[in-house]
């Protein structure tokens, strides 16, 4: 494309998105005319659901084509601002506009950890890879690694690295849609979740990178104003300043400081009452650990002997003079639930030991690092931060679907200011969180502790209904009156729950919904893509037929496109882990398998082919063992490594892949001249490259 058109295009595409956020704040707007007039919550769900997935449906028809460069690298004609904010959208996954806010909710300080390590990654990009992949050209990271290192084995040792990260991703934002969906509509979850993957792949299957670029950036005009606007409207309530990202911490954390020390201090009625509930909390976890100590030395027959106590409990219960209906069910259950041999006991009694533990623990302070800690947990808890914040920080660098959007610009100096509008518009999500965290949780602290049972707020009930897991309140004390230790809110439910919270028309409920599900279809629209791609591209097109036609290339990439998607949704609605715990795997995944391949491929010409192998390889097989091991969803369990969690498993398997890369390059013969001109024109700049609009 000519420097004229380039400039006609770009012009052309301010004029549209100008149009498209009026007319997205206009439907706004008229859904809330709608509530004014009594429509059903229910109904207003539906439209928002329907209706934006319509809208990016309607994007993808448009952008709809048969072109190869189009459909795998958008024809490299993306403008900086434009390729910035639909990286921004594949960026800001589920876990960045649902668990983000929710983590630094639960964990404080603590969660800065994945600020840290997702923003400071964006650093490594601009410096490491962003620019000289786009001068590389071509279309996928196997690719690269295919020209770089020759042969076909790292070539697929990329593509089997590139859809495991792509599908443990993809597999976070699915849950994202299949959670909204089911909150927002009333749907169940696994019918949310395939609802949401009708929108997932409405915006990939017809236009490839073409149609989710677009689209992304429609959903990043969604996700960022739905974000936004209630965490200003708390900041206004509480501080009467619409600027939360300040306020937040200078009046409101203090605020919820203050109610810390007074939840923990057992001299002040709020502590009192808390104690209470700790008392009762420590009581069952030390019930809990008598269990397992019984475990131990009976067996089968201590096992038995329990559950003789729940039956004849039970029996008692129901020939009582005073018959309780409510005290018989709940005996029942007990029976029911009882576990049916002594490992399934253990597994039980563990957590329910655990969870009263936790739960009977003081406050934990939310501006402090580390808080409520021994000097040996502290240490641990530094270690696993830092090794969080590593991870993260390697693994945005190495991962494949964010890889992929620096090959649409039209030049290299485009793709580096496209990483800076990409940090620019990560920045305004990323710097409001933690704000909205702290809003929230002076939200709960100071108007639904000490409320009354009777009138809880709607909102709980709301979200009980989705998931225990995400909201729970039980009157363990029976004084009738709301503390803290009986509160169980799961981290997903915070920013999702923020307008009902704050007391927010169910308009702004629905907005909120509408911006979770762009973040999570816009995420899973690119990581769906990198997984068809590499399949498509890389093994079909590159290995077994390479003189296939286009028409047959693109049927094969949308034939896979839609196998992986039902794939990750039908493991989606098995729940194997939060949000955030599989964004975080990805990560530490995506870190260990490329990022030492690619960055010496970029940087050291003597790196070669055995080194590729060896180091992605034994990285990515470190990593996985270590996760596997670990990861309680495996039921393994075995002991951690300097005590580390396996979400930060890449904390060895990206030393590990380093290693084999070194390694196996130095214990082979160099490679050939041809492959050291090719690191040679991606490292250096040269001006007529840089300058031009030229496609690779």
């Amino acid at each position: 494309m000519s420097s004229y058109g380039q400039t006609l295009f770009n012009a052309n595409l301010r004029r549209y998105y100008s149009f498209y956020t009026g007319g997205f704040i206009a439907f706004v707007v008229f859904v809330g005319i709608l509530e004014m007039f009594g429509v059903p919550n229910k109904i207003l769900g539906y439209i928002f659901l329907f209706a934006t997935i319509l809208l990016y449906a309607g994007i993808g028809f448009m952008s709809k084509t048969a072109d190869v460069s189009e459909y795998y690298v958008a024809g490299r004609r993306v403008p900086a601002v434009f390729n910035g904010m639909a990286t921004g959208s594949d960026w800001m996954s589920a876990a960045s506009f649902i668990g983000m806010a929710g983590t630094l909710y639960l964990n404080g300080y603590d969660g800065l950890a994945f600020i840290m390590g997702w923003t400071g990654g964006y650093v490594l990009v601009a410096l490491l890879l962003a620019p000289y992949l786009r001068k590389f050209g071509q279309f996928t990271i196997p690719d690269f690694l295919g020209a770089r290192y020759g042969g076909h084995a790292p070539r697929l040792i990329g593509v089997f690295a590139a859809v495991l990260v792509s599908f443990v991703y993809v597999v976070a934002q699915i849950y994202g849609v299949g959670l909204i969906a089911s909150r927002f509509t009333g749907l169940e979850f696994a019918v949310g979740v395939f609802v949401g993957l009708a929108g997932i792949l409405v915006c990939s299957f017809l236009g490839g990178m073409k149609a989710v670029t677009w689209t992304q950036v429609a959903q990043y005009i969604i996700l960022i104003v739905a974000y936004m606007i209630p965490v200003v409207w708390l900041s206004l309530l509480h501080t009467g300043t619409p600027i939360p990202q300040i306020t937040a911490y200078t009046t409101v954390l203090p605020k919820v400081t203050a109610l810390e020390q007074e939840f923990n201090d057992k001299a002040s009625p709020k502590g009192a009452a808390e104690e209470s509930v700790r008392a009762i909390f420590r009581e069952r976890a030390a019930a809990a650990d008598d269990r397992l100590m019984g475990l131990d030395t009976g067996g089968a027959a201590f096992l038995a002997a329990e559950k003789k106590k729940l039956d004849d409990k039970a029996t008692e219960l129901k020939m009582s003079a005073t018959y309780e209906p409510k005290a018989i069910e709940a005996a029942d259950k007990l029976v029911r639930d009882f576990p049916t041999d002594p490992a399934k006991a253990r597994e039980q009694w563990s957590k329910d030991k655990a969870g009263a533990s936790a739960r009977a623990a003081n406050v934990k302070a939310h501006a402090e690092a580390f808080a409520g800690k021994d000097e040996t947990a502290r240490d641990i808890a530094k270690r696993n931060f830092l090794a969080l914040v590593f991870c993260l920080m390697v693994g945005t660098a190495a991962l494949p679907h964010i890889l992929m959007r620096f090959y649409t610009t039209p030049s290299v100096r485009e793709a580096r200011r496209s990483v800076f509008w990409s940090l620019f518009f990560i920045f305004l999500l990323y710097f409001t969180a933690p704000a909205l965290a702290i809003l929230v949780k002076f939200e709960i602290y100071g108007n639904l502790v000490g409320s009354s049972f009777a009138a809880l707020p709607a909102w709980v009930s709301n979200w009980a209904a989705v998931d225990k897991t995400l909201m729970s309140i039980a009157d363990i004390n029976r004084d009738g009156i709301v503390q803290l230790a009986e509160i169980v809110i799961g981290g997903d439910l915070i920013v999702l729950a923020t307008p009902e919270i704050a007391g927010l028309p169910y308009v702004i409920s629905g907005l909120v919904a509408a911006g979770g599900l762009a973040a999570a279809l816009s995420t899973a629209d690119g990581l769906l893509l990198t997984i068809a791609n590499a399949l498509s591209h890389d093994v079909y097109y590159k290995i077994i037929d390479p003189n296939a036609p286009t028409t047959r290339r693109l049927v094969v990439s949308k034939a896979l496109l839609l196998v992986v998607a039902v794939i990750a949704a039908y493991v989606t609605s098995l729940k194997p882990g939060d949000i955030l715990f599989l964004v975080g795997a990805a990560f530490s995944l995506a870190g260990s398998a490329f990022f030492p391949a690619l960055v010496l491929g970029v940087f050291w010409k003597r790196a070669n082919q055995l080194g590729a192998i060896l180091g992605m390889t034994l990285g990515l097989g470190v990593c996985m063992y270590y996760m596997y091991q670990t990861y309680p969803f495996f039921g393994i369990n075995a002991a951690p490594w300097w005590d580390i969690n396996p979400i930060a498993a890449g904390i060895f398997g990206i030393p590990a892949g380093l290693f084999g890369v070194i390694f196996g390059t130095l214990i082979s013969p160099a490679p050939g001249q041809e492959v050291q001109d090719l690191v040679d024109h991606v490292r250096y700049p040269n001006l007529k490259d840089d300058l031009t609009t030229k496609t690779a």
